[in-house]
């Protein structure tokens, strides 16, 4: 199950997501945690000290690696040089799974023990001195799409992504890429208006998106909420001793967090799980082509472009029962 956490900048997203990561960890399920917001806060937020998050490998250095790997003997794609963030899978393709281990994972994720669990952690990495001034945040956050384009999970597999703030991930295609959206907003104008503006863009293209509501003090946050977003609220989460002492760089064992809060992602857990009878591959795979081609269609060089759009095999549907070729 793909699940993307996003919400205006300061609302408590990584808190959240990484909460939930530790959370799902404690059952044993398999996780992989994606830091794909280029302020880079995933891995402190599960624990690891400054040091440690600065080693982490970089999945925007690590493209070459990356695209090789995926593009397998796919006839359509003649070198890895030709692959873009959008560059969909097809005959001959690599995938990638939540449980296996591959070249991908190696070069690009690392191991993050929660407790005495583990979970697999990887991230864009931050901009570099060559990358000021003359790269976007999204030629980094371009590797993470990549990878979701060509990644099949399962029932009782979680992929969860710390995205960027605000509206930003509409720069590409990859907010379609989740079984399910939780916007973390604040009992604010502010908090709610990036749920208003998520929920406009993401309308036409079948998105799941769940409210929770942070930072709830009281009754009229929790009013002021459910009058602001409606049934899409989910849940709400206020203050956590157990989040400050994180935010201190003291952890508790997670056993102690608060059982209100527990409670709270637990009910998190129960919504993602929903969702998995909901799945469309054929959307899913024709809306990974839709975002390609526009990219195709954006290239000012025209053969550049058409070299685009032949990458597309129309034959393709990402399900489940993919098998990968090896």
């Amino acid at each position: 199950m793909k699940i993307a956490f996003v919400g205006k900048g300061g609302s408590g997203k990584t808190t959240l997501s990484s909460l939930f990561i530790r959370h799902l960890a404690t059952t044993g399920a398999p996780v992989i945690a994606v830091d794909a917001d280029i302020n880079q806060h995933l891995g402190p937020a599960l624990g690891l000290d400054e040091a440690e998050a600065a080693a982490l490998p970089a999945l925007g250095e690590r493209l070459p690696v990356i695209k090789e790997y995926l593009r397998g003997s796919n006839p359509r794609i003649a070198s890895a040089d030709q692959m873009i963030k959008t560059t969909p899978p097809g005959e001959g393709s690599r995938l990638l799974r939540v449980r296996e281990d591959n070249p991908v994972y190696d070069a690009c994720a690392r191991p993050v023990e929660l407790d005495g669990d583990v979970v697999r952690l990887m991230v864009t990495g931050p901009f570099t001195d060559a990358d000021l001034g003359v790269a976007c945040y999204h030629s980094k956050t371009g590797a993470v799409e990549l990878c979701l384009n060509h990644l099949v999970d399962g029932r009782g597999e979680y992929v969860v992504v710390d995205m960027t703030a605000g509206s930003d991930s509409f720069a590409s295609g990859m907010f379609t890429r989740f079984d399910i959206t939780f916007l973390v907003a604040e009992p604010t104008r502010k908090g709610v208006s990036v749920y208003r503006q998520y929920k406009e863009y993401a309308r036409d293209f079948g998105v799941t998106l769940k409210v929770v509501g942070n930072k709830v003090q009281g009754q009229d946050d929790l009013d002021f909420l459910r009058a602001e977003v409606g049934d899409d609220l989910l849940v709400t989460v206020g203050h956590s001793d157990w989040v400050r002492a994180l935010e201190k760089g003291r952890p508790p064992r997670f056993a102690l967090l608060e059982d209100v809060n527990r409670r709270a992602l637990h009910r998190l857990r129960e919504a993602v799980d929903a969702t998995y009878e909901l799945r469309d591959p054929e959307r899913y795979t024709r809306q990974m082509v839709h975002f390609h081609l526009k990219n195709a269609q954006s290239w000012g060089n025209e053969r550049t472009g058409a070299d685009l759009a032949a990458q597309v095999d129309p034959s393709f549907v990402l399900g489940e029962s993919a098998v990968a070729p090896v």
